[in-house]
């Protein structure tokens, strides 16, 4: 990979000069098509079915999973976004990170992944990219999957992601149709990063304590889970901790207790929600799920439970260690999900 000193590279080219955040409509997870949106155009669209398809369209899982054997099935998803943060080298890990959650998500190991690239060649520097896609190879090594070539496009606004295929035992997956009344619900990762992300793309601070929670892997998360016996798990990401936990409430016919107080925060989230920097698609979150929700918390609580995370944690049914205990799933009542 290329050498830097201070932002410079070795063809001279400035690399922290450009705030990657300002050439994007949105960031991360945050500029996902609305879920209700997205649902209602996919309501129109054939069945898809076979034998040894494990887990497709029909409950909005994380990932597709494709038996190919008895004792082997085959995870495949793709996740791309445009930039969530001004660094290059930090937006790629970011991106990449984000793109394995969804096998971990699904109880697999990731073993092969490829790079997804839509570039403003005449607007930014190639010399960008580069540290945008070392980013990534850095976060393939942690995860000891190597990303082996990939697509890329010319395109008005930067986007970077992976397609990545993995492996599971398909008498193991873990799928958000499995949550069952009685156990406990984990959080594995605080939240707040979209607040915060707000904050950067809007002022240009920096928040270290995002970064580092958005570039950290779900594997031993995931191991974890598989280790308790875990059945039911998803990743949070752009639909907020409400909307995929209410996804996977009603995939399962139950409903979930959640205790606000339990849910972790980052450092920083409520004062950037203090100071409006609340995206429009936690907003669109929040309006998505409003009907399903029982609750008398104020809409600013229920905007941070809302906030769309970029490369979050995973959401687990069961018991997962040193992840905090956030609620509950009950037998399915008139609202899916009660915020105490």
């Amino acid at each position: 990979m290329m050498p830097r000193m201070n932002g410079i590279d070795t063809n001279g080219i400035d690399t922290t000069a450009y705030r990657l955040t300002q050439f994007a409509h949105g960031g991360g997870c945050a500029c996902k098509i609305p879920a209700g949106e997205l649902e209602q155009m996919l309501s129109g669209l054939p069945a898809v079915t076979s034998p040894d398809l494990l887990v497709g369209l029909e409950h909005g899982d994380d990932a597709a999973v494709v038996r190919v054997r008895d004792g082997l099935a085959v995870v495949s998803t793709a996740d791309f976004f445009t930039p969530v943060v001004d660094d290059a080298y930090d937006w790629g890990r970011i991106a990449a990170a984000n793109a394995f959650s969804d096998v971990y998500a699904m109880g697999g190991r990731p073993v092969v992944a490829i790079n997804l690239v839509g570039w403003p060649r005449d607007v930014l520097p190639m010399e960008l990219l580069r540290e945008v896609l070392r980013g990534g190879a850095d976060i393939g090594l942690a995860a000891g999957t190597p990303i082996a070539g990939g697509h890329s496009i010319d395109d008005p606004e930067p986007k970077y992601g992976l397609a990545v295929t993995g492996v599971v035992d398909p008498e193991r997956i873990l799928r958000n149709d499995a949550a069952r009344p009685g156990l406990p619900i984990s959080l594995t990762k605080p939240l707040g990063v979209g607040m915060l992300n707000n904050r950067h793309k809007a002022t240009g601070e920096s928040f270290p304590q995002a970064v580092a929670s958005m570039v950290a892997l779900n594997d031993t998360a995931a191991r974890d889970a598989l280790a308790a016996g875990v059945e039911a798990a998803t990743d949070v990401t752009g639909f907020g901790l409400l909307g995929h936990l209410f996804k996977m409430v009603r995939a399962s016919g139950v409903s979930a207790v959640l205790d606000a107080a339990a849910v972790p925060y980052l450092d920083g989230a409520r004062e950037a929600l203090r100071d409006g920097f609340v995206s429009g698609g936690t907003r669109r979150n929040l309006e998505w799920v409003r009907a399903e929700i029982d609750s008398k918390l104020d809409e600013d609580e229920l905007l941070l439970l809302a906030d769309a995370q970029t490369s979050g944690g995973l959401l687990v049914v069961g018991e997962v260690p040193g992840a905090p205990i956030v609620g509950e799933i009950v037998p399915r009542r008139h609202r899916a999900l009660n915020v105490r």
